[in-house]
């Protein structure tokens, strides 16, 4: 059974969509990451920061899903980190109304001694010298170390950025992100100059429209599976990084072919996210429902061809 150390936001979101809002509910990075991740038969642990007023049903919730939170710091008469967000009617444009770091702004991450072998490590969207702490606590090598991150890291710490992504094995990011990063359109050449960063594999993000995987002259693209219903967007990129690590901790398998696989499966995990406010649909969710949409996945992009 691998281990996945999971490093990343834990907060309140409140979020506004055409199809209705809410007030303070689950959000950050780690709990979707952790709740998709959660599918897979593996050990994980979460390393984040939360203030006192954060409920324990939300904690209670992660453990129930198998999640170590015991690295989760509780801050006594500290406030959680909240965002809250506005989205467009094309869902794929949002607004940030509010940001309140709150007790994140002073996060340092101390990784759980038992974690510090852990086979993959997903470092969530957070600052880059917090992501380069939690690897140089790490006792051994990962097999695979993932980052995501954001263009607000590109326009505010763009050289602890570029330290940190020279010892990474994975990068998921957006096409616009990727193409701020490395100034160039075409995203096959983006992911070439993202390669020579450091990065052994490239993960393109490109919401509605599936990701793409670079590693060296080979590309795979998963795409992302037509939906009736989008309600929130909110963490499906979290749930993507989620499937992806959950999948490999559980595998431990990290070659080309294993990764586009858990693309897919990242992408499968994504596509449940988004049909709820927050967390709420990734809550309850079953293998049974899970196999049957990634059957769907399959009959998405299989075909055959006879060549003249």
């Amino acid at each position: 059974m691998g281990k996945l150390l999971i490093v990343g936001s834990v907060a309140f979101d409140a979020i506004e969509t055409p199809f209705g809002k809410t007030d303070k509910i689950l959000g950050g990075a780690a709990p979707f990451i952790a709740l998709a991740a959660s599918q897979f038969n593996i050990d994980s642990a979460i390393v984040s920061i939360v203030g006192e007023d954060f409920p324990q049903e939300y904690l209670d919730l992660l453990k129930s899903k198998n999640v170590d939170i015991s690295a989760i710091e509780v801050v006594k008469g500290g406030k959680t980190f909240f965002w809250k967000g506005k989205y467009h009617n094309d869902l794929n444009t949002r607004d940030t109304l509010v940001t309140e770091l709150n007790v994140l702004g002073d996060f340092s991450p101390i990784v759980p001694e038992n974690y510090k072998n852990a086979d993959i490590v997903m470092l969530g969207n957070l600052h880059p010298s917090v992501q380069m702490s939690v690897i140089n606590q790490m006792e051994q090598k990962p097999k695979l170390i993932a980052l995501d991150t954001m263009n607000f890291w590109m326009d505010n710490a763009l050289d602890e950025l570029l330290n940190v992504i020279k010892h990474i094995d994975v990068i998921t990011i957006n096409d616009e992100e990727a193409r701020q990063l490395t100034g160039e359109y075409s995203l096959v050449k983006a992911a070439a100059k993202i390669q020579e960063m450091g990065p052994k594999y490239v993960v393109i993000k490109k919401g509605e429209h599936g990701a793409l995987l670079f590693h060296k002259d080979d590309i795979f693209f998963a795409p992302a599976l037509p939906l009736e219903e989008v309600f929130d967007p909110t963490g499906a990129g979290d749930t993507f990084a989620g499937g992806f690590s959950g999948y490999l901790a559980e595998t431990e398998n990290i070659s080309f072919d294993n990764l586009k696989k858990a693309i897919i499966h990242g992408s499968n995990l994504a596509s449940f996210n988004v049909e709820r406010f927050g967390t709420e649909r990734m809550e309850n969710l079953n293998k049974e429902e899970v196999n049957k949409r990634l059957l769907q996945f399959k009959k998405l992009t299989q075909f055959d061809i006879e060549l003249q």
